[in-house]
């Protein structure tokens, strides 16, 4: 999935003459915390509310109230996953996404994020989560799948968290499988380390109860 296919119709940018007052106002009803601004279409910058409520006259324009603004923002063919980490670098709630000639084509947020990622088969799928703790050196999905595969399951997604300051990863396996016992005790014969694990209802209403509580919630 690509930057272009995560564009949301539903948050608008600002013009560079529109007052930091109609910022505000958008970003609360939006609900968001940064916004793209244009000028004559061309993508000048992202602002935010704090930048916003430095300001002493919000009615003055953004123009004037900015002599410059950052530009953060992805290619339209850019990964969904090279979106999340931008968004993730500059800590916002809104990137804006540019064609090959840097012209801007609109907007993701991380709500439309959330909402895309909720609905994925691998997040709505019954089956139990498995936290491993590896050095990095140690890694290899090829081995890890096939533990899991030689108890008759399959790995739904993987997901790798690391740290700068430590040599060490967790690796997060969402497993389609409700009874993680046997595969639990499978990596720990390979001496895997077994940091954390946490296993799905099988009971269908439930699931779906809980699906449907978080979509209501980021729809809020």
């Amino acid at each position: 999935m690509t930057a272009r296919e995560v564009i949301t119709d539903e948050i608008p940018p600002l013009i560079h003459t529109d007052s930091g007052e109609k910022a505000l106002i958008w970003m609360e009803e939006f609900k968001v915390s940064h916004l793209p601004v244009l000028k004559q279409g061309n993508f000048v910058g992202l602002i935010s509310e704090s930048d916003i409520l430095d300001k002493k006259d919000l009615e003055l324009s953004l123009d004037v109230l900015f002599d410059h603004l950052p530009r953060p923002y992805v290619s339209e063919n850019a990964h969904i996953y090279e979106v999340l980490g931008k968004m993730a670098e500059h800590r916002i709630s809104v990137l804006p996404v540019l064609d090959l000639n840097e012209q801007y084509l609109g907007c993701t947020s991380v709500h439309q994020l959330m909402t895309l990622i909720a609905n994925t088969a691998s997040i709505k799928e019954v089956g139990g989560i498995v936290v491993l703790e590896m050095n990095r050196i140690d890694y290899s999905l090829a081995q890890i799948a096939q533990i899991v595969e030689s108890e008759n399951a399959k790995i739904l997604s993987s997901f790798i968290m690391t740290s700068t300051d430590s040599t060490k990863i967790e690796v997060t396996l969402k497993i389609a499988e409700v009874d993680l016992s046997r595969i639990i005790r499978s990596f720990e014969r390979y001496d895997m380390v077994v940091k954390a694990s946490f296993q799905r209802s099988t009971d269908q209403d439930d699931m779906q109860f809980r699906y449907d509580a978080l979509m209501n919630y980021l729809n809020i």
